[in-house]
């Protein structure tokens, strides 16, 4: 019965392109419409089908991880695009979509996301060994969608580019004092004092990464600009210059919005300017992954942009610029991926098969979302007042050696 149900499924599903499957007990299948190389897909467990056909978001990834879903040549980047293109030419079987309007219905219990639980969900993913994301990240361990001026840049430079395009934005000048909500290792807080001359404030709720961006303060002489605190964002009470929040919306939560919005507002000067950095989904809202759910990012949620102005509007801001960097955080996942893969003996050191696997697909399933999908990368720049910001973009693209200041002062 699962074998047959599976294969009506597939037939409404997979009309681009060409899968070929395996079941387990040797039947093959052939899917869509012969175009492109074949994905030869092969299931070495006769539970399969029923786990798919239950939750086919959940269950894909968890087969690819106990591999019992085993994808020819391993070709998961070819696997997670044909699947990624038909779900969004084609929808769901009729029978997926209820599971689906409960999912929705009760996202925000999901998210309800107080300080005791953010710290477990931050915990879950961030205080992992440090030695993970030494394996694939850049050497200021940056985390969030990087910033590429030119495809050829180097991970490196592209993420310097995204730090110094963030701080444009915010217009800094000396001895202003910067919030960094979310403040991760420490990289942007380091640069906004180093080069930039800020008074910084940075919290997170991560043990490992307030440890490690602790020791990167004091390592760079500025222990006396920068101020990295174990805590939650609402319980901070000074005022403050500029905010930016980079890659941590993300896991505050739909029910939290208002909150969060209202502690920006609160914490920010009537001059001041904030710049929130969150991945984001371009069309209607919708349910989280129930696999990047229970194994990446629990209580993680990238919103509709709807979701995010309409609480902002409530809040007396004005939304001075909404930038979309689209395909910007899938370039950032592919270099990821491929780092990870060069290293990939250090990481079976570090865990196991089963991980490894686990993380391959979060990467690469990621990358395919901001291609094939509806995924991308927003920034908010906020104030409070509408004359603080210049009267167009051109201060964003300076030459770096033309000061802010003069930029700001030659608009009025």
């Amino acid at each position: 019965m699962w074998n047959f149900l599976l294969d009506h499924l597939l037939r409404h599903f997979v009309k681009n392109g060409s899968l070929h499957l395996t079941l387990a007990n040797g039947q093959t299948r052939i899917y869509g419409d012969g175009t492109g190389t074949p994905i030869k897909v092969r299931f070495t467990s006769p539970d399969v089908p029923r786990r798919l056909l239950q939750n086919p978001e959940l269950a894909v990834g968890e087969a690819y991880m106990d591999g019992t879903l085993v994808i020819e040549g391993d070709d998961l980047r070819g696997f997670l695009k044909l699947a990624l293109k038909n779900r969004e030419a084609n929808g769901q079987v009729w029978w997926q979509r209820p599971a689906e309007w409960v999912r929705h219905a009760f996202r925000l219990i999901w998210q309800f996301n107080p300080a005791s639980r953010a710290r477990k969900n931050v915990a879950h993913h961030y205080d992992l060994s440090g030695e993970l994301y030494d394996l694939f990240l850049d050497e200021d361990r940056q985390y969030s969608c990087a910033y590429f001026r030119d495809p050829d840049e180097t991970l490196e430079q592209a993420q310097e580019n995204k730090k110094h395009h963030i701080a444009r934005k915010l217009l800094i000048e000396p001895g202003m004092s910067v919030l960094d909500i979310g403040c991760g290792w420490g990289g942007m807080a380091i640069t906004l004092a180093r080069d930039y001359g800020a008074r910084v404030v940075g919290v997170t709720l991560s043990q490992e990464q307030y440890a490690i961006a602790r020791r990167r303060v004091k390592d760079a002489g500025l222990a006396d600009q920068v101020d990295i605190r174990l805590m939650d964002y609402r319980d901070v009470t000074e005022s403050f210059d500029r905010i930016v929040s980079v890659g941590m919306f993300e896991h505050v939560g739909v029910p939290h919005y208002k909150e969060f919005f209202a502690q920006v507002r609160d914490r920010l000067t009537d001059d001041g300017i904030a710049l929130i950095h969150t991945i984001g989904k371009a069309g209607r809202p919708y349910s989280p992954n129930a696999w990047v759910s229970k194994y990446i990012f629990p209580g993680g949620y990238a919103p509709a942009i709807s979701e995010v102005t309409g609480v902002i509007d409530g809040m007396d801001f004005y939304i001075n610029d909404i930038e979309g960097m689209r395909l910007h955080y899938a370039e950032t996942l592919r270099r990821w991926h491929d780092r990870f893969e060069a290293r990939i003996d250090k990481a079976r050191e570090l865990f196991d098969e089963r991980f490894c696997r686990m993380w391959r697909f979060y990467l690469v399933s990621m990358e395919r979302s901001f291609v094939e999908g509806r995924m991308l990368v927003y920034q908010f720049q906020l104030s409070k007042k509408n004359d603080v910001v210049p009267l167009t973009r051109d201060y964003i693209y300076r030459d770096d050696a033309q000061p802010v200041v003069e930029l700001l002062h030659a608009a009025e």
